[in-house]
């Protein structure tokens, strides 16, 4: 396996599948590293703590940096390079890396935007320098961040002339035994706060117990309340859209972001896999 830091020795690698990640990988980055590997060709496994993604008040500066520990990882999962960049190789200070239409996915009331409004123009930018530099012929994503997949997707949908090769993988959520989303900022949890978090997939399992969209969203609050986590949102929606839904007749998608004390966690689920 190779370690590339550089853009130009990228070119070798072309029409790879490429894993975007910020590094802190886990068991989750590898599931999607071996997604990787099953689709054929090289993989490049990326690993960069992207700035314009993080609003002032977040957790930049102490997201965990953990080189050595991602490259063995990376290695044992099936990567064929890890493209770990400096900031400078990303975003040149002489030549501005434009930020790409954001798709309206991106802007869906009462989501990441209403929390987090600077975040997919950050994610966007960084993908794209990634997908221009990287020239894949895959991307995975996993379904753990469920809105910045659509939100990837539909840019690349929406660019297609630029990355007309280029096709999205979604990986499921790869969840602990006892169904914690796998996180990197998990491990910013202390002991006695890990059974709260849980609070996150038990929302998700009461809630397809309900017959309405709007039950469902109180059964999902009430159950976060009551492991005392701070609730950002708790949502059903229409799982290719993310607007709000009236009924099931359609394929949904519940959708959790809280706060336990500095630590932002989401998850999600189709309502369709408890049912």
């Amino acid at each position: 396996m190779d370690l590339v830091t550089e853009p130009r020795a990228l070119e070798r690698l072309r029409g790879s599948a490429l894993v975007p990640t910020m590094g802190a990988l886990h068991e989750g980055h590898a599931a999607l590293i071996r997604r990787a590997a099953a689709l054929g060709g090289p993989v490049v496994v990326s690993l960069f703590v992207n700035p314009t993604q993080f609003g002032p008040d977040e957790d930049y500066q102490r997201y965990p940096r953990t080189i050595d520990a991602d490259l063995e990882v990376a290695r044992r999962s099936g990567a064929d390079a890890v493209f770990a960049p400096a900031a400078t190789a990303i975003y040149p200070e002489d030549a501005p890396v434009a930020v790409p239409p954001l798709p309206k996915v991106a802007l869906t009331p009462r989501l990441e935007d209403a929390c987090r409004p600077t975040h997919f123009a950050g994610v966007c930018q960084v993908v794209a320098r990634l997908f221009d530099l990287v020239a894949p012929r895959y991307a995975v994503f996993g379904e753990k961040d469920y809105q910045q997949l659509l939100v990837v997707t539909a840019m690349v949908a929406d660019q297609a002339p630029r990355w007309r090769e280029l096709r999205i993988e979604p990986h499921p959520t790869v969840r602990e035994s006892d169904g914690l989303a796998l996180s990197s900022r998990n491990r910013y949890l202390a002991a006695e706060q890990r059974e709260q978090a849980l609070g996150l997939s038990r929302a998700l399992r009461v809630a397809h117990a309900a017959q309405r969209p709007e039950t469902a969203e109180r059964m999902m609050r009430d159950t976060l309340e009551a492991h005392e986590l701070a609730v950002e949102y708790a949502v059903v929606r229409d799982a290719t859209t993310l607007m709000p839904v009236a009924g099931f007749d359609r394929p949904t998608r519940a959708l959790i972001a809280a706060r336990l004390g500095a630590v932002r966690l989401i998850d999600n689920a189709a309502m369709t896999v408890w049912r």
